[in-house]
C-alpha cells in the first residue's frame, strides 16, 4: 500500500503539514509513504521510518519540475494521493483515492484549514521525527542545562523583531538561569541577520547554519524556551515540543500562530498583518516569556 504525499516547498508550511501526515500514518498503519517537498524541507521527512522515499521538488523554468515529478510517479499504482499543493499532477496519476487541497486564503489557522480540508474531526498537530544519531549529536552540543533558544531571523526583514530586543530579552531571562542559544537557517543572508544578536551576546552558543532539520529539532527539544520571529524555525520548535513563543507583526497570527501543546504567540499592537514589530517592546515579551516558564501563560496559548 503506497501513499503519495505532496506538501509545501516552504519550511513553515511543510512543518504544519506533518500533522496531516501523522494522522494518515495512524489511519493506514501498513502504508508506505512517498513525500514530495522542497529541498529546504526534505530533512523533516527523511528520519521518518514510514517514509520510504523523499522527492525534492526543485523549481525549473516553464514548470518543468512538475513534469519531472510526474515521470517519477506515473508508473506507480498508488493507494492514495494526498496533494496539499492543489496541483494538476495529482489528477493524472493512477490511484484509488485522491485528497486535494485547493489553494487560496481561508479563515482560521493553517493547521486547522488542512485538517478540515481533509475531513479530520480533530486538528492534527505537527510533529517531527528525529533519528537516534541526531539525538546523540544534540546531547553533545547542548549538555543538560537551562537553554534559551532565540530565533532572530525570518524570510523577510519586516518579520524580524529588532536584534537589540532579542538581546534585552536574553539579558532579562538570566535571572531564571537561562543561557542563550542562537538558531538560524543556512546561507549568508541568515547568518548576517543573526550576527547582531551573536555579537551582543558573547556567551551565546551559535547553533545556526546548515544543520539537518532533525538535528535542529533535537537541539530545540533540549531548550527550556524558544522565542523567535514568525518563521519555519518557530514552527519547527513548536512541533518539537519546545515551549515556543512566536512574535508577530506584519504577518497574520490568526493563520500562522505556532501549533502544539506548548505553543504561544504575541502580536505587536495594531491591525493584524500590518502592525510593525517595532511596536512590540522587549518588556512585554519578557513578561510573557516569564509566565510561560512559570506555567501561567494560558492567555497566550495558541
Amino acid at each position: 500500500m503506497k501513499i503519495l504525499f505532496i506538501t509545501s516547498n516552504r519550511l513553515g508550511d511543510a512543518v504544519i503539514s506533518t500533522g496531516v501526515l501523522g494522522a494518515l500514518q495512524a489511519r493506514y498503519p501498513a502504508a508506505l509513504f512517498t513525500v514530495v517537498c522542497g529541498p529546504v524541507a526534505a530533512g523533516l521527512f527523511e528520519p521518518d521510518p514510514r517514509c520510504e522515499r523523499v522527492i525534492t521538488l526543485e523549481k525549473r523554468r516553464h514548470d518543468r519540475h512538475w513534469l519531472d515529478l510526474w515521470q517519477q510517479c506515473v508508473r506507480t499504482r498508488w493507494f492514495m494521493v494526498v496533494d496539499l499543493r492543489g496541483s494538476l499532477l495529482s489528477l493524472t496519476l493512477r490511484t484509488r483515492r485522491r485528497l486535494i487541497v485547493r489553494g487560496g486564503r481561508r479563515d482560521g489557522r493553517k493547521v486547522e484549514q488542512l485538517g478540515q480540508a481533509l475531513g479530520r474531526r480533530q486538528t492534527p498537530m505537527p510533529r517531527v521525527c528525529v533519528s537516534d544519531h541526531q539525538e546523540a549529536m544534540a546531547r553533545t552540543f547542548l549538555p543538560s542545562g537551562q537553554w534559551l533558544a532565540l530565533g532572530p531571523t525570518a524570510n523577510w526583514d519586516g518579520k524580524i523583531w529588532p536584534p537589540e530586543r532579542f538581546v534585552a530579552l536574553a539579558e532579562g531571562l538570566r535571572a531564571q538561569g537561562l543561557r542563550p542559544v542562537v538558531f538560524y537557517g543556512p546561507g549568508e543572508a541568515e547568518k548576517e541577520r543573526a550576527r547582531p544578536v551573536l555579537e551582543a551576546l558573547p556567551d551565546a552558543l551559535d547553533l545556526g547554519g546548515n544543520r539537518e532539520l532533525g538535528e535542529v529539532a533535537a537541539l530545540l527539544r533540549r531548550c527550556a524556551l524558544f522565542v523567535g520571529n514568525d518563521s519555519g524555525l518557530m514552527h519547527l520548535a513548536a512541533a518539537a515540543g519546545t515551549p515556543t513563543l512566536g512574535l508577530f507583526g506584519p504577518s497574520r497570527m490568526s493563520e500562522y500562530a505556532p501549533s502544539g501543546e506548548n505553543a504561544f504567540a504575541i502580536a505587536a499592537p495594531g491591525p493584524e498583518g500590518e502592525a510593525p514589530l517595532m511596536g512590540l517592546p522587549a518588556s512585554k515579551v519578557l513578561e510573557v516569556a516569564r509566565t510561560i516558564l512559570d506555567g501561567k501563560a494560558e492567555a497566550f496559548r495558541t
